[in-house]
C-alpha cells in the first residue's frame, strides 16, 4: 500500500508557476509570527526573526510550536493579572 503524499499535482503547480501562490493564514503561532499554506499546490510558508517568509520545515515547525505555547501562557498569565487587580 502506498502512502498518500503531500506532492500536488501537475494543474495546480502550474497554476503557480503561471500566476504565483494564493497564501492564506493557516494558523497564527503569535500576533507577529503566522503560517501561511497555498490554496492551490499547498506550500507552507511561515514568518522569520526578521519578518520574511521563508519556507516551513520541521525545525520551524518544532520553533513555532513552542513560541505558541510560550505565547498562550504568558497571555493566560495577563488575563489573570488583570482580572486580579481589577477585582482590588
Amino acid at each position: 500500500m502506498k502512502k498518500p503524499t503531500n506532492k500536488p499535482t501537475l494543474i495546480p503547480r502550474m497554476y503557480c508557476n503561471l500566476f504565483g501562490h494564493d497564501f492564506e493564514v493557516s494558523k497564527k503561532v503569535t500576533y507577529h509570527v503566522k503560517e501561511y499554506t497555498c490554496r492551490h499546490c499547498k506550500k507552507e510558508l511561515t514568518t522569520n526573526s526578521n519578518g520574511q517568509l521563508i519556507e516551513l520545515t520541521p525545525k520551524f515547525k518544532e520553533i513555532n510550536a513552542i513560541l505558541e505555547r510560550i505565547h498562550a501562557s504568558r497571555t493566560e498569565r495577563l488575563k489573570k493579572k488583570s482580572i486580579a487587580s481589577s477585582i482590588y
